[in-house]
């Protein structure tokens, strides 16, 4: 492992220019990944779709393929060279997201949405695993931090950027102008992103080794739980505000683009940088703490987002909105922190595999569709603003699964350092 006393001269600078890096191809995952969220409405009409189906799309057609193939691809990533990983899967998810915009029917959007999907389950286990390589441990809480800024900054881009194109392109050509920068992306990601070396002696786990290591800590099991819960709310709210503030409050695509964006790209920002840093702050005081800053921010986040759905005033809906954004995205960096603070070098990727796996496949496959259907059994429209304010409520759940791991996270750390 790593020594803070060895990060110095050329290898920091280095980790700073892999960070960065990974940064911008996370914005790109993020970008071609909430883009749909902005096209919802042009879509819903042009081919005339439910909210659940809407749902169903933007969730269950990415998750289920995200996961199923998270997991080989995280087992390659273990093995092999991890930069290179990264570059193509980054191709792949960028003409897939292009390949949306071909599409003439439900199933071809879902099609290509199933290929957005397994493109992307390319991105995230290698770059937890090339961070946690490059990172010693008392900065890879603020390393994993930075690296999931890349979620609100793509939503930034993708939602303000978005609504703007949304209005004065048909929703076919933004899937095009979205998609295929990527591409350039992927090109500068092979020629810059450096591999970094792994642990030395440490062969890779078969995978049913890894697995039951993970199930046997009891602070994992309550943690991935407290995880998947918290990207149900999450991803149940980042597919449909957008269309809560058309519907509901009447904005333009481009000003729900703009408020969103904002939003969520400076609150949801700050909040992911704020849980990772406050955990390195006082984790050498007490570890639990890395854990302890997720369910404070579940909670605290939970009356300003009723808030924010239920008002007719515009205006403090916005801000409530904003401050419950700030709270609920404290998870997201530091989540990925305490998961990997638990495992050996070699299980790195197999472990980010797992995390990503329950919470797409419960938290994102599950979290738009269950906030569709509960708008369409309330009447649609504007019963939106129930389903969302619904969907929130389960931060409450999230936050006792976060206590109950830290309850056992501090030995679990110990004996895996031991």
């Amino acid at each position: 492992m790593m020594e803070e006393s060895e990060f110095t001269g050329a290898r920091r600078r280095r980790a700073q220019w892999s960070l960065a890096m990974l940064v911008v191809v996370n914005v790109m995952s993020q970008l071609d990944r909430q883009i749909m969220s902005v096209l919802v409405e042009p879509i819903r009409k042009d081919l005339q779709l439910s909210d659940t189906e809407i749902g169903v799309l933007v969730g269950i057609a990415f998750a289920f393929f995200y996961t199923l193939a998270g997991l080989p691809i995280a087992r390659i990533a273990d093995r092999g060279n991890r930069r290179n990983l990264i570059a193509v899967a980054l191709t792949l998810w960028s003409l897939m997201t292009a390949a949306c915009g071909l599409a003439r029917s439900y199933v071809e959007l879902f099609a290509a949405r199933v290929g957005v999907g397994v493109g992307e389950a390319g991105c995230a286990p290698p770059a937890q695993s090339i961070l946690s390589d490059t990172f010693p441990l008392s900065r890879r809480g603020r390393a994993l931090a930075t690296y999931q800024l890349g979620v609100p900054i793509g939503l930034l881009l993708g939602l303000s950027g978005g609504g703007y194109l949304a209005d004065v392109l048909h929703w076919r050509t933004v899937f095009f102008v979205v998609g295929l920068p990527g591409i350039a992306v992927a090109i500068v990601t092979r020629f810059v992103l450096r591999e970094p070396p792994r642990a030395r002696g440490e062969d890779v786990e078969p995978v049913g080794v890894v697995l039951g290591y993970l199930w046997a800590l009891r602070s994992m099991r309550h943690h991935i739980l407290a995880s998947s819960l918290h990207t149900l709310t999450l991803a149940a709210t980042a597919t449909f505000n957008f269309p809560f503030l058309v519907r509901v409050h009447g904005f333009s695509s481009t000003e729900a683009g703009i408020t969103i964006g904002l939003l969520t790209g400076v609150a949801g920002g700050l909040g992911t940088y704020l849980g990772g840093w406050l955990g390195d702050r006082h984790a050498p005081r007490d570890p639990r703490w890395r854990i302890w800053t997720l369910a404070i921010g579940a909670l605290a986040s939970v009356p300003f987002s009723l808030v924010g759905y239920l008002t007719e005033h515009v205006s403090l809906s916005v801000a409530a909105l904003t401050f419950g954004v700030f709270g609920s995205y404290m998870y997201a960096g530091a989540g990925h922190a305490v998961a990997q603070s638990l495992v050996k070098p070699r299980m790195r990727a197999m472990t980010a595999a797992v995390m990503l796996f329950s919470m797409n496949l419960f938290g994102y496959g599950l979290g738009p569709a269950l906030a569709g259907g509960i708008s369409d059994a309330l009447g649609g429209e504007g019963a939106l603003r129930h389903a969302l304010a619904a969907m929130n409520l389960v931060l409450l759940w999230a936050a006792l699964h976060y206590g109950l791991a830290a309850r056992s996270y501090r030995a679990d750390l110990e004996a895996q350092h031991a």
